[in-house]
């Protein structure tokens, strides 16, 4: 099986999106996309525009990115964020020891780090959380056109995750009709 191809939690997904208000997920499948714009593989995120439409400007990309190879993924985010004014919230394994992660932090706004145990990813086939994960996970943030030194901080794992079970709940409940 590609790990590639592994999705992510929906309820991670539901947390981050009542901050950052996703407009595209820039690493999906038809299979997997968070987002009601996604670009493919097929597509090629990282040899294109993620949003050529004005008013997604000053908004944010979702990325879950393959854990293949990060590297360019780093720079297309910096780059879109930098030049183009998209932000982008970067789901990736915490691992700072590697060279996109030094690379990333030249050029990020914030890191955080999910703390109190690892994520689930669920399995592209059976939709089930696989077993696994042998890393933590941290998400790299660029805001759009905005630049400091990277903040720092931490997020628990089990209270990002029962937010947005919360939230999936809220919007699954069928609206109150007036009396």
């Amino acid at each position: 099986m590609n790990r590639d191809a592994y999705r992510t939690p929906p309820e991670l997904f539901a947390a981050l999106d009542v901050e950052f208000n996703f407009k595209i997920d820039v690493a999906a499948s038809a299979e997997n996309a968070l987002c009601t714009n996604y670009i493919t593989e097929d597509d090629d995120s990282l040899s294109r525009h993620w949003m050529n439409y004005r008013e997604c400007v000053n908004t944010y990309a979702w990325c879950n990115p393959p854990y293949s190879d990060i590297g360019p993924w780093v720079r297309k985010a910096a780059e879109q964020a930098q030049t183009n004014g998209i932000g982008c919230v970067m789901l990736v394994m915490a691992d700072t020891s590697v060279g996109w992660y030094a690379e990333a932090i030249k050029t990020c706004n914030e890191v955080r780090f999910i703390v109190g145990g690892r994520i689930s990813f669920l399995d592209p086939v059976t939709g089930k959380p696989a077993a696994g994960n042998n890393k933590g996970s941290m998400f790299l943030i660029w805001h759009p056109f905005g630049r400091a030194a990277p903040i720092v901080s931490h997020v628990d794992r089990d209270t990002l995750l029962a937010a947005g079970r919360e939230l999936i709940a809220l919007n699954n409940q069928p609206e109150l009709s007036a009396a």
